[in-house]
């Protein structure tokens, strides 16, 4: 059970960083609409958008964007990090 616990929070570890990276993509797009990554960053952007996206969108049909007046909050990448958090901080307890 510890190897595969340490295998399972590694994973999440890793995802943890994942999303973070994320967030700083989404950042950068909506105070840049015009910024385009070249070269490796493509990859790595990429990379990032096809792990991360599945879960998020699966979050977003379950939990709707929050309405305030104009503006809607989305609330997807927000339970995802807690839930990842929560769920590393159970399997660092199997470890």
């Amino acid at each position: 059970m510890g190897l595969i616990a340490l295998v399972l929070y590694w994973f999440f570890e890793v995802y943890f960083f994942v999303l973070i990276g994320r967030f700083i993509i989404d950042l950068v797009l909506s105070l840049n609409g015009s910024w385009r990554p070249k070269g490796l960053l493509v990859v790595l952007v990429e990379s990032i958008y096809t792990v991360t996206d599945p879960p998020l969108k699966a979050i977003r049909r379950v939990v709707p964007a929050l309405r305030l007046g104009p503006v809607q909050i989305d609330l997807a990448w927000t339970v995802l990090f807690i839930a990842v958090v929560f769920v590393q901080g159970i399997v660092a307890s199997l470890v």
